[in-house]
C-alpha cells in the first residue's frame, strides 16, 4: 500500500513539474510572439490613424478611438501603388515559374542522369554558393546594360532565374526517390522527361511548393537589383516604389499614409503563407521519401 502511495506521489510530482515546464515555455513563447507581432500591429494601427491624430500625439498611443481608411484611399489615388503591385506580380510570377523550370531540370540531371564530369560540375555549382550575390551585381548590371535590357521586365527577371541553393535542395530531394522506381520506369519504356513529370514532381511536390513560395517571397522583397536596373517609374516594383512614394508621393512626414501603403504591400505575402502554411511545413520538415 505504501509503495502504491509513493508511486502515486512521484507521478503527481512529475506531472506537476511537467505542467510548470510547459507553462514556462508557453509564457516565453507568448512573450516572443508579442515581440515579433508588435511591429505589424503598430504598422496596422498607424495606417488607420489620421495625419492630424498621428502628429498630435506627443506620446504615441497604442490605440485609436477614431480609425479611418482615408490613408488607404490615398495610397491608391495619390500614388501609382496599383502599378507597382502589378509590376511586382508580373516580375514575381515570371521569375518564379522560370526558376522552377530551370531548377527542376538541373536537379533532375544531377540526381538521375549519368554524364561525364557530373560530379565536377556539381562541385563547381556548389562552390558558387560561397560567392556573395553582391559581388555579381556589377557583372549582371554590365551584361544587362550591354544587352539593352535596362528598364524592362527581361532585365529584371533574367538575373534571378537560377538559384544554386534551390538546385541543390531539389537534387538532394530527387536523389532520395528509390532508384528502383526509375529502373522500373525505364523498363516500361518511359522517357526521362515523362518520368520527371509523372513520378518525380508529384512525389516531391511539397518541396517544390516550398521552393516556389520562398522564391515568391524573395522576388516580392527584392530591392537592390530592381533599384539598380530601373530608373523609370513604369517599371518600379513595390520595394523601390515605396521609396519613390516616400520621396515624391506622400512626403516624409505623412507616416500614416506610408504605413497604409506598406500594409497593402504586405497583405499578399501574409495571405500566401496562410493558404500554403501546411505545405510549407511539410516541405521544410520532409526528410526523405519512403519507397
Amino acid at each position: 500500500m505504501k509503495q502504491q502511495v509513493d508511486y502515486e506521489l512521484v507521478r503527481r510530482r512529475a506531472a506537476a513539474r511537467k505542467r510548470v515546464v510547459h507553462g514556462v515555455i508557453y509564457v516565453l513563447l507568448s512573450l516572443w510572439a508579442v515581440v515579433v507581432l508588435f511591429p505589424f500591429y503598430w504598422m496596422l494601427l498607424t495606417s488607420v490613424k489620421s495625419y492630424s491624430e498621428y502628429n498630435g500625439e506627443a506620446i504615441p498611443k497604442f490605440y485609436t478611438l477614431s480609425p479611418t481608411l482615408q490613408n488607404y484611399v490615398d495610397a491608391f489615388s495619390q500614388v501609382p501603388l496599383l502599378r507597382y503591385l502589378l509590376n511586382t506580380l508580373i516580375f514575381t510570377v515570371a521569375t518564379t515559374a522560370i526558376m522552377l523550370a530551370v531548377s527542376v531540370l538541373a536537379a533532375f540531371a544531377f540526381a538521375r542522369l549519368s554524364f561525364r564530369g557530373k560530379d565536377v560540375v556539381f562541385t563547381l555549382f556548389l562552390s558558387l554558393m560561397m560567392i556573395p550575390n553582391e559581388l555579381v551585381i556589377i557583372t549582371n548590371f554590365s551584361t544587362i546594360t550591354n544587352l539593352g535590357l535596362r528598364n524592362s521586365f527581361p532585365g529584371l527577371i533574367l538575373p534571378s532565374v537560377t538559384s544554386i541553393f534551390y538546385i541543390y535542395l531539389l537534387k538532394e530531394n530527387f536523389a532520395q526517390v528509390p532508384d528502383s522506381m526509375y529502373y522500373a520506369a525505364k523498363v516500361d519504356g518511359t522517357s526521362d522527361l515523362n518520368y520527371l513529370l509523372k513520378v518525380m514532381i508529384p512525389i516531391c511536390r511539397p518541396t517544390l511548393i516550398t521552393v516556389g513560395i520562398l522564391k515568391v517571397i524573395e522576388c516580392w522583397n527584392s530591392y537592390v537589383w530592381p533599384r539598380l536596373i530601373t530608373d523609370e517609374e513604369a517599371y518600379y516594383l513595390v520595394s523601390n516604389g515605396i521609396q519613390e512614394i516616400r520621396e515624391n508621393g506622400f512626403g516624409r512626414e505623412n507616416i500614416p499614409a506610408m504605413m497604409a501603403a506598406v500594409v497593402v504591400i504586405s497583405v499578399p505575402l501574409v495571405v500566401l503563407f496562410l493558404i500554403f502554411r501546411e505545405k510549407i511545413m511539410a516541405g521544410v520538415s520532409r526528410g526523405g521519401t519512403k519507397g
